[in-house]
């Protein structure tokens, strides 16, 4: 019997991610509070003039709910597998490295002050980029290098920024601006429509395709400082676009579902079991993988209750499980 070469396994990775996409979109379509049949769903896609009320709750809700997923789910996990490269730190990610709290308050901010989806979009990329920013400085600052250094500044970032996102629900409206707060803090796809993808895809586009152009970069710069250098790459400017193509990524997700944890962290991880360390691989599989992820929860979310789980709540309790099996399957070393 012929043994699979890595390549040929890798391959085969890819198309089996792919059909689980097209399989999960197609249970994600069917369930719901609103169970569909087949023929409801057909007539739906093919005449939605028959059933008006079926035909609204698919091109109103499920449709922008399974692409948004998609998008979010792929996006936070190849921000994760890129930020863990660039770092050279397996335990980092857009929500332990603050990003993605720094990119809440800056949509929290927004909504403070009326504005709408640009305004979101503007306020959540500054405020991710200035908690990875603080998070780089105080690793700076303590001037130690391992590999639990860097957490251990996100965690206190990520806990800052958690303080301001609670002082902007003190001070916000409890009738029209507290909700809209509390949704971004749980992580939701509630909310999103196809307006609302349309407004954020630039900005996701954009930090997905930077991260996809320069992951061969992100494999030499896994491998430290020194080697990188020997390979003619400028490792602050690459390692600046990357973070910033990263941020871009990470905020355009949290302007659309609001926070969301564990994607980022424990995707990654799964990818490189399959393909290793090389990013030319790993970050689209992660981007995958994420994808797949997050679409289960989210139909999950609508299915398990008659009321709506944060999305939040059910990646914690699946993510934390999964990570620990991780960590003691690789003996990931934290120092």
């Amino acid at each position: 019997m012929q043994t699979l070469t890595k390549q040929q396994h890798i391959r085969l990775t890819f198309i089996g991610g792919i059909i689980v996409i097209v399989l999960l979109t197609t249970c994600a379509l069917f369930c719901g509070r609103i169970t569909l049949s087949p023929d409801e769903l057909w007539d739906a896609l093919v005449k939605p003039a028959a059933n008006p009320a079926i035909s609204s709750v698919l091109y109103t809700i499920r449709l922008p709910r399974i692409i948004g997923s998609l998008l979010i789910g792929g996006g936070l996990a190849a921000a994760g597998c890129a930020f863990q490269s660039i770092f050279y730190n397996p335990l980092v990610s857009p929500d332990i490295l603050g990003v993605s709290y720094g990119a809440a308050v800056g949509a929290a901010t927004a909504i403070l002050l009326g504005g709408g989806i640009w305004l979101t979009q503007l306020l959540a990329f500054a405020g991710g980029l200035i908690a990875v920013s603080l998070t780089l400085l105080l690793a700076r600052l303590i001037k130690q290098h391992g590999t639990l250094i860097l957490v251990l500044a996100g965690i206190v970032v990520s806990g800052f920024m958690q303080a301001l996102i609670g002082l902007l629900k003190y001070i916000a409206d409890p009738d029209s601006q507290l909700q809209s707060i509390v949704y971004w803090q749980l992580g939701s796809l509630a909310k999103v429509d196809f307006t609302n993808i349309l407004a954020v895809l630039p900005t996701l586009i954009i930090g997905a395709g930077l991260l996809f152009l320069l992951r061969w970069h992100l494999t030499i710069l896994s491998l430290g400082e020194t080697i990188a250098s020997t390979q003619g790459i400028n490792i602050h400017r690459e390692r600046l676009l990357l973070i910033s193509a990263g941020t871009i990524l990470t905020a355009g997700t949290v302007c659309l579902s609001g926070n969301i944890g564990w994607v980022g962290l424990v995707i990654p991880h799964m990818a490189k079991a399959l393909t290793g360390d090389d990013s030319r691989y790993a970050l689209p599989l992660s981007a995958i993988f994420g994808a797949c992820f997050l679409l289960l929860v989210d139909t999950l979310a609508r299915s398990l209750s008659a009321g709506e789980i944060p999305l939040s709540i059910l990646t914690g309790f699946i993510g934390a499980p999964l990570f620990v099996y991780i960590l003691l399957k690789n003996r990931v070393k934290l120092l």
